[in-house]
């Protein structure tokens, strides 16, 4: 089991983890929303629960609840600015389908 960064995502990690000294890592994970079931959550990790599964990645904690482990293993998270927009794009080799706008997927 494994989830990786980019060097890109790995330097946009760094810069949010670097404004709450507290933060233990970046927190990854999936909610149920949108039109094909599942939404990217990232956020920063105040604590690491038992049941959390850590990953380090370009000197970056990922944490990653264990009921959200499966529908985040393998996956690689870039960083990207595409004309006004910028944020997190997940390469996720579970992912059988996404919505038309691209927010929202199904495994």
């Amino acid at each position: 089991m494994t989830i990786t960064l980019t060097e890109a995502a790995a330097a946009r990690a760094h810069a949010f983890l670097a404004r709450k000294e507290q933060a233990q890592g970046l927190r990854l994970g999936v909610r149920n929303t949108g039109c094909s079931g599942y939404m990217y959550t990232v956020g920063l990790a105040d604590a690491i629960a038992p049941d959390d599964q850590v990953f380090e990645s370009q000197g970056v904690k990922l944490v990653v609840s264990a009921k959200n482990l499966p529908y985040l293993d393998g996956m690689e998270v870039d960083y990207a600015k595409q004309g006004l927009n910028e944020g997190f794009r997940f390469r996720n080799p579970n992912v059988k389908d996404t919505c038309g706008c691209g927010e929202s997927f199904n495994v």
